[in-house]
């Protein structure tokens, strides 16, 4: 179920699923780079401005899913605009900078993107542009990104499949919720 906060500004509502901390495991596989699976956790967060905050930190996993080694971290922002139209600025520990744009589906909680500019350090690795698509499944949230460098054209790299972390707070604000069940929980099931 998506909750809309009441302090969310009111033209970031399409983007609402989105928010909350999500953790799960994908893989990544791109030439030039080790072939791994990889835990992620990606937090999209709110003040009452018209942006969402992003945050994602990933780390290399073993055979047995224990983690082994940070993988990639990025952070950035989240806009959204009256036609649907979404634009992020993100920033990379890699020493890349990324703007962003793509649109919101309409009728479904699904976002296409691809890079418009990419600025990049002296000390990151080659990098031009890239592609994602994220969507919320079933409760879920799923994404697949496409990269290219100058010597590999544009490629699926990296794909993930994350679900929703509940707080303990969250946890108790369902408990307070759920007051008028019957005493004996059976009769709840009649």
């Amino acid at each position: 179920m998506i909750e809309i906060p009441s302090d969310l500004n009111p033209g970031l509502v399409p983007l609402a699923f989105l928010l909350g901390t999500w953790e799960g495991a994908g893989v990544s596989d791109f030439p030039g780079a080790e072939k791994c699976n990889f835990g992620q956790s990606v937090t999209f967060s709110h003040d009452g401005r018209d942006f969402l905050e992003y945050s994602s930190h990933s780390w290399v996993l073993d055979n047995e899913g224990n983690k082994v080694r940070p993988l990639e971290s990025e952070s950035g922002y989240w806009r959204i605009d009256k036609d649907r139209k979404v634009e992020i600025v993100m920033v990379r520990d890699q020493g890349i900078v990324e703007i962003w744009y793509g649109e919101l589906a309409d009728q479904k909680p699904q976002i296409d993107l691809a890079t418009d500019a990419v600025a990049r350090t002296a000390a990151s690795g080659p990098y031009s542009g890239g592609k994602r698509l994220y969507g919320y499944v079933k409760s879920d949230l799923m994404w697949v990104g496409e990269k290219a460098t100058p010597e590999v054209p544009l490629r699926p790299y990296m794909s993930a499949h994350l679900k929703k972390v509940v707080t303990p707070e969250e946890v108790a604000d369902m408990a307070r919720n759920l007051g008028d069940l019957p005493d004996d929980g059976i009769a709840f099931f009649r």
